[in-house]
């Protein structure tokens, strides 16, 4: 028996250990994001003088952060291998959140935002991590480590919340102070966790073996399943951002308290996350384009909730759908993606495409806090139709190229 194929028996066992850290790290590291996008904005609005245009710049900030991490991530994390890159990228975690909390002691907005800049690149590793499990994991269980990263978002989706509940006076005089404080020992037990990852043997065996064949980068990203992959994964993560960042700012202006816009966010990471026991299995059976076309199909079922009043039990259900249709969407773009590339492309395919896409977020994040602010929460909505429509025929095109060429 060769020594690749002594490997190739084993690749469940270490595929699953490794998204096991993954998704325990991705729980623990990862509820920075829903602590910096439940208050950003509210943050924002709390620093701001009586405009309050610029309100959503600190989530702009921080999903900027994740745009201009991606590249370097990927680049340190191939340097130092996945445990001393993932474990650096939590010092930058740590890092952002206590910027952000001395700027809110200072009473400075900018560097506020600046300090969830800083955040977003402790972020751009922990969105690695889907990567890393799909490239540790035998091809037909691609789908399923990248769904068993994700599901790690479920405690993300009640610890990130619950934290803000319990924190955001917790260092008063200073609203939300507390629950900035709070992302640093998070970013240490993320160290620790991390601290467990072993170089996969696998992957060893793979890049020793491998032909110095890469293409080059505008070869891979102009193919049409890529294209299709790249627009329905930032189709999809760019309008749940410009939706969700403006669900708090609408929830608090219709009335309802902080602590019910906390609570929306928290069934909404749920939601984004949950269904991810089952996506990869899903995405397994029927495939990647289907899941993505019914991820779509909650998205337009999110805005049509939305449009339809502004009670407590329609912003939640409407942040409810929004987080599943990101699930289906993202997941299934994700796996097309890590399906396109081999594994000597790996790290500038994985670096461009999260360049692209949370630069994309970043600026519909941004947008977002304008669009609210001069049109309201149902214009926020109204624009989901368009961007849904475009994915359909981006997906639609890949598919009849595809069949075109067999």
């Amino acid at each position: 028996m060769t020594v690749v194929s002594a490997v190739a028996a084993r690749p469940g066992r270490e595929g699953r250990r490794t998204a096991l850290l993954l998704a325990s790290a991705q729980a623990i590291v990862g509820s920075a994001a829903p602590i910096a996008i439940s208050l950003g904005a509210l943050a924002g609005q709390y620093l701001l003088g009586p405009d309050k245009s610029l309100a959503t710049a600190p989530v702009t900030g921080y999903n900027l952060g994740v745009a201009l991490g991606a590249l370097p991530a990927a680049a340190i994390i191939r340097s130092l291998g996945q445990r001393g890159g993932f474990m650096t990228g939590t010092i930058a975690t740590a890092l952002g959140g206590l910027v952000a909390t001395l700027a809110l002691y200072q009473a400075s907005f900018w560097l506020f935002a600046f300090g969830l800049v800083v955040l977003g690149v402790g972020g751009a590793f922990v969105q690695q991590f889907r990567f890393a499990a799909a490239d540790n994991a035998p091809p037909e269980f691609k789908a399923r480590a990248i769904s068993f990263v994700l599901a790690g978002g479920i405690i993300t989706a009640i610890l990130g919340p619950q934290i803000v509940i319990y924190t955001r006076e917790l260092l008063a005089p200073v609203m939300f102070a507390g629950s900035f404080a709070s992302i640093l020992p998070l970013a240490a037990v993320g160290a620790l966790i991390l601290s467990f990852l072993q170089v996969s043997r696998r992957s060893n065996v793979v890049a020793e073996t491998a032909a110095s064949d890469a293409r080059p980068l505008a070869e891979i990203v102009t193919k049409p399943r890529f294209v299709a992959a790249l627009f329905c994964a930032v189709g999809s993560y760019a309008l749940m951002s410009f939706v969700m960042t403006g669900a708090p700012l609408a929830m608090v202006g219709c009335g309802l308290s902080e602590d019910n816009a906390a609570l929306g966010i928290s069934w909404h990471v749920m939601a984004m996350f949950g269904p991810s026991f089952f996506t990869g299995s899903l995405i397994h059976r029927f495939g990647a384009e289907r899941i993505v076309a019914t991820g779509l199909v909650l998205l337009i079922g999110c805005a049509v909730v939305a449009l339809s009043g502004v009670a407590l039990w329609q912003f939640w259900t409407a942040l409810i759908l929004l987080g599943l249709g990101w699930n289906f969407s993202f997941i299934g773009a994700t796996s097309m993606v890590a399906a396109s590339y081999r594994p000597s492309e790996k790290g500038k395919v994985q670096g461009f495409h999260d360049f692209v896409l949370f630069g994309s977020v970043a600026l519909a994040s941004l947008s977002s806090g304008m669009v609210y602010n001069a049109w309201g929460w149902t214009m926020l909505n109204w624009l989901v139709f368009p961007v849904t429509a475009l994915c359909f025929v981006a997906l639609g095109t890949s598919r009849i190229v595809g069949a075109a060429r067999t």
